[in-house]
């Protein structure tokens, strides 16, 4: 690890991976840091991604492809089919195995890896973001950059010590559990989210089909419903045993998700936020691998673009706000 590099991703998961595949691809001197120790562990959503928006990164390669949806049903109340898509073509990724894919990509373009890596504090000086102070194996390095892309999920502890409020009230972030559920017969190719207060009070269930008679059983509650006693893992309990009672459950996946819209502002001086980190998620199917990759790939571009003219102010950088405001994401979120 060196001392200073022309642009410091924080955060290994996709938006991370994009962004540092990009700026490292334009020739820039790029560190990404992930403060867990294996990439694509713990997997922390259900992996679902439209096959038109994996397109536009990687091509689909049967390694990280576990399933293929080809419709998505929604229920309500006790069952009741509300709605259903058929052009809704998505698939279902092997988080660990797709995550580890975009890390080597960003690699091999240039890029410097370090996991087991934290960006404790930002690096501060005039209130311009400078780089971080990364620790790593009990040791502490400072390490300047002209930008950082802070792409560290939804805890987002970078931004919000670099004096961005990235605070989610609990009524706008539905904690969740998840499990992967084996040895049962369900639809291999339809997608199901159940809106039920009694299933998940201010959220949903969600089932998504893995292949193999595997599928992704999920639920998230509104965070402020949990003070009854009862966690999202409970919730899950139940939904399980009501409805696959017989399967067999192999992994338990909890965490939060934000169902906010996201933040006003995504720059600020030396400093990008992309993905979740930027609360950048479709609030909801809560689907945010397209939206993360895509704003890890504008903050990379606008990156570059501001190392090469030598203009990383706040300024300058709220070219990728702007980006992604007025493309599809955007519009989509800022209804």
């Amino acid at each position: 690890m060196k001392d200073s590099y022309d642009v410091l991703v924080v955060g290994g998961g996709p938006a991370g991976a994009v962004a540092a595949e990009t700026a490292a691809d334009a020739g820039l001197s790029v560190l990404l840091v992930e403060k867990r120790s294996t990439i694509g562990v713990p997997v922390r959503c259900a992996g679902r991604i439209g096959k038109d928006e994996l397109s536009r990164f990687i091509e689909a390669n049967p390694r990280f492809i576990s399933a293929e949806i080809n419709s998505v049903v929604f229920r309500g109340l006790e069952g009741r089919k509300h709605s259903s898509s058929e052009d809704k073509s998505s698939y279902i990724l092997d988080r660990k195995v797709f995550d580890r894919e975009l890390i080597w990509r960003a690699a091999e373009a240039g890029a410097e890896i370090q996991v087991h890596a934290r960006a404790a504090e930002p690096i501060l000086e005039e209130g311009k973001v400078c780089g971080a102070v990364i620790e790593q194996h009990g040791h502490r390095v400072s390490v300047r950059a002209k930008v950082v892309i802070a792409a560290d999920g939804v805890e987002s502890t970078f931004a919000r010590r670099a004096g961005i409020d990235t605070t989610v009230p609990a009524f706008e972030m539905l904690s969740c559990a998840q499990y992967t559920i084996n040895n049962i017969d369900v639809e291999e190719q339809t997608g199901q989210y159940f809106f039920s207060a009694a299933d998940a009070p201010g959220g949903y269930c969600w089932v998504l089909p893995k292949g193999n008679r595997c599928v992704v059983i999920g639920v998230g509650i509104q965070s402020s419903k949990s003070d009854n006693g009862l966690h999202a893992r409970n919730y899950l309990d139940r939904f399980v045993s009501k409805t696959y009672p017989k399967g067999k459950s192999t992994e338990l996946t909890v965490g939060g998700m934000p169902i906010c819209r996201p933040l006003a502002e995504t720059a600020a001086d030396g400093l990008l936020i992309a993905g979740d980190a930027a609360r950048i998620t479709h609030p909801l199917t809560g689907c945010g691998i397209y939206h993360a990759m895509l704003t890890g790939r504008l903050a990379a571009e606008t990156a570059v673009f501001a190392v090469r003219t030598g203009d990383v102010s706040k300024k300058a950088l709220m070219a990728y706000d702007t980006a992604w405001r007025k493309g599809d994401i955007g519009r989509a979120l800022l209804f």
